[in-house]
Formats: C-alpha cells, structure tokens, sequence
C-alpha cells in the first residue's frame, strides 16, 4: 500500500543551517500494517510523514501510493488518499465552521465540488452515530462552532474526519502529545479502533516507549535520518522498553537521549 525507495531530505542547502533530515530511506508498508515510529529529537519521523504527504519534496528517492507513483505530486493531489492527523488539535479541522459542516467537508474529500453542496437530514443523522460513538457528548451539538472545544474533543473529531472516507494511508503524527493523559488515552483507543475496523494502513509517530510497543504490529526506531530498527510480530509482542532501549545502544552506538520519550 505504501513503498518508499531509497528517500532522501536535506533543508538549508548551502547555508550554516544545513539539515540532512533523511538518509536513503526505504519501507514497505503491506496493506492493513500498523506501524509505530520512534525515534529521538531530529531523527526524520514528521519529515518522513511530510514527505509521504507531499508536504516535503524528496532530493532523491520514490514514493508509491497502492502501486501510483505519487513522489512529484503535490499535497493537495494527494489528499484524497491520505488521512492525517496532527500533533497540534488546531490543525486539521476549520475553527469557525460547525462540526457538521467539518465532517462534511472530510465526507466530500475527493469528490468535486458544485454549488449544490448541502447536507442533507439523512447524512446529518449519520454524523450522529459517528459521533456518539466518540463519547464526548458531539452528537447533540452538530452546530456548535469547532474552535469552542476543548484539544481532546477537537483531536478525536479530526480522527474521525481523518477516517470518515476510508484512506488508503492514515498518518498520525504525535497526535496525543498535546493532551492530558486520561485525554490521550481515549484518543488512542479511538485510533486503534478505528484502524482495526477499517484494515487501516498506518504511519503513527510517537515519543511514547510504551505506546510504540503496545499499539500495532510493526515498530520502527529512527536515527539521524535512518531506520535503524525495524521489530515486528511476536517479537514486537515480547519487547519491552528495557530491550528496545538496548538495541537502540546496540545499533546507534550511543545512548537513546530523548528525556520526553525516557519520562513518558
């Protein structure tokens, strides 16, 4: 579903800020995998996720989408098969517009647009369910402007737009990191669902240990713009934040220095 051959980023070409943010890059991702990404400070993983989402071009390298080679096309010609949800709840949702008018923009995402745009009585019952199934009280306040909600409600409804209309990559990029934890906790639930009841291919970058190991099948670890691990299957199902911190020293040859990932 998503084949990433041999990518390289550098930013600040030619100046005192130079970055070389990835480093000949390649992962499969079949469809239905759930892979976590982790990694310290500066390691590639919201570059990578960037890149895969058109928002970063790549210096060298391909990226295939289901089989369509999507590596010049721009974020907006990707979106229709991209989900994402961002680390700051004030992204990916439009702050003035009601919730129902935000999970009809993400219903309508791909299709063209006309002057008929509405939503009709039956659509809006729909969004009910969907929203009831949140358990955040959203579904008796369709009107309600979206700016007015708190982080955690407004990050599970840009979840929830984020798989309205199935993707065929889900790209979730810290995105409980700005919440309480009882907040994250629901909102990692939620994405767990959802990824399972929808096969979902996804890309969720953490700095949760604990996280990265407990959610799906596949764990990744990144270093200086590399994949430097990448544990899978029962062997995912037995590490343990001790082993992974291990073979992170093993592999890099340093110790694993990210204090928000080591406290978390």
């Amino acid at each position: 579903m998503l084949t990433i051959n041999g990518i390289s980023k550098k930013f600040n070409i030619g100046t005192i800020n130079e970055k070389q943010a990835l480093t000949n890059v390649s992962l499969t991702l079949e469809e239905g995998d759930f892979i976590t990404l982790i990694g310290g400070n500066g390691a590639g993983k919201s570059t990578l996720l960037n890149c895969v989402s058109g928002v970063h071009g790549v210096d060298q390298g391909s990226i295939l989408i289901d089989g369509l080679d999507v590596t010049k096309l721009s974020e907006h010609r990707r979106a229709g098969s991209i989900g994402r949800v961002f680390q700051d709840p004030m992204m990916g949702t439009a702050a003035n517009m009601g919730i129902e008018e935000n999970l009809a923009l993400a219903f309508r995402r791909g299709q063209s647009r006309s002057l008929k745009w509405g939503i009709t009585n039956k659509e809006r019952e729909r969004y009910r369910e969907y929203l009831s199934q949140l358990d955040l009280g959203l579904e008796n306040r369709l009107s309600s402007k979206v700016g007015l909600l708190s982080g955690g409600q407004r990050q599970a409804l840009t979840l929830l737009m984020a798989t309205l209309i199935r993707p065929k990559i889900l790209l979730l990029d810290e995105h409980t990191a700005a919440l309480d934890p009882k907040t994250a906790e629901k909102v990692l639930q939620l994405s767990d669902q959802y990824i399972k009841e929808g096969n979902l291919t996804t890309l969720m970058v953490t700095h949760n240990m604990v996280n990265a190991i407990q959610y799906g099948n596949r764990l990744i670890m990144m270093h200086e713009g590399r994949i430097i691990l990448d544990i899978r299957g029962e062997e995912k199902q037995r590490l343990t934040v001790e082993d992974l911190l291990c073979r992170f020293g093993k592999v890099s040859g340093e110790v694993f220095a990210n204090d928000r990932a080591l406290l978390s």
